[in-house]
Formats: C-alpha cells, sequence, structure tokens
C-alpha cells in the first residue's frame, strides 16, 4: 500500500475533522434541504456519513466480502440512524476516528496488501479502503458543501471545505 496505516488513520481522520466543521455550519432551518426530491436532505446526507465510513472499512476488512452481510449492515444501519438528530449525526460521525483507528490497528500491512474481491471488483484491501472509504468521504464532504451554500450560505468557501476552517 503506498500509504501507511498510520498515514491512512490520518486522512480519515482529517476527512472526519472537515466533515464536521461542514455540519456545524448546518442551519437547523434548512436540514429538510434537498436538491431535487428524489435526493437526500441535509440531514438525511448526515446520517449517510455516520454509517458509510464505518460500514464499507468492516466489509474491506472482513475474511471474505460477503452481499447479503453488507447489504444486511446497510439496512440496519439506515434503521439506527432514521431519527437521529443533527446533534446526534455530529457526535457519531466524531466517534469515527477512534473505530478507524481500532480497525486498522487490527489488521497488518500484508492484509492490506492481499488481493479481495468486492463488488465484482479485485484489489488490494488498501487500494479499497482508498477508493471506498477515503475517496467517499471527500465526494460525500463536498456534497454536503454544496446543499449548504445551495441552502442559505454563501459565507462557506474552499477554505471550509478543503482545510475546514472559516476562510475570508
Amino acid at each position: 500500500m503506498v500509504l501507511t496505516k498510520d498515514e491512512l488513520a490520518a486522512a480519515l481522520n482529517h476527512e472526519v475533522r472537515l466533515l464536521l466543521h461542514l455540519a456545524s455550519k448546518a442551519d437547523p432551518a434548512t436540514l429538510e434541504y434537498r436538491p431535487p426530491p428524489r435526493q437526500r436532505s441535509t440531514l438525511e446526507q448526515l446520517r449517510y456519513m455516520v454509517i458509510m465510513g464505518p460500514i464499507h472499512m468492516r466489509a474491506v476488512l472482513a475474511a471474505t466480502f460477503d452481499m447479503d452481510a453488507w447489504r444486511n449492515a446497510w439496512r440496519s444501519g439506515q434503521a439506527s440512524v432514521k431519527e437521529m438528530t443533527l446533534a446526534q449525526t455530529q457526535d457519531e460521525i466524531a466517534k469515527q476516528p477512534a473505530l478507524f483507528a481500532d480497525l486498522l490497528a487490527a489488521t497488518t500491512d500484508a492484509q492490506l496488501r492481499e488481493p479481495y474481491e468486492m463488488f465484482g471488483r479485485t484489489a488490494s484491501r488498501g487500494s479499497l479502503l482508498v477508493s471506498l472509504v477515503l475517496s467517499h468521504y471527500a465526494a460525500y464532504r463536498m456534497q454536503l458543501f454544496l446543499y449548504l451554500k445551495a441552502s442559505g450560505h454563501p459565507e462557506l468557501n474552499t477554505m471550509n471545505l478543503w482545510v475546514g476552517v472559516d476562510g475570508r
């Protein structure tokens, strides 16, 4: 793997920090904003982020990929977050770095280099962690940023999105 486990954990922690920074900008009055009717609302997006990383990471680090187990994890995960408030989603997302550290600590470098088949594609576990977990954080963080901008936060800028601080 190009990244060390510590570097991957740091990158995931950075994504969580950025996500929490953006979530702190969410206005309770606009949590139900959704671009078109069939997309997630802002709050639903944050609820999704509570379960996305942990479910994908556990699936990649499982002995073998089991599509039924993955589907069941999504169903139970979605049910568990369905009624979460903004504050609850923030609290749960804030716990993710500790989970990631624990999961990565229990994984050897050799396991991260092992080929692993998931969704009909074979790649190293490390590659899948980057493409399926880390990249998803960046993508959905961008979507959350755009939702916030569109729902009345013109003050947000690239510093909020990429650095996690308020810019000028």
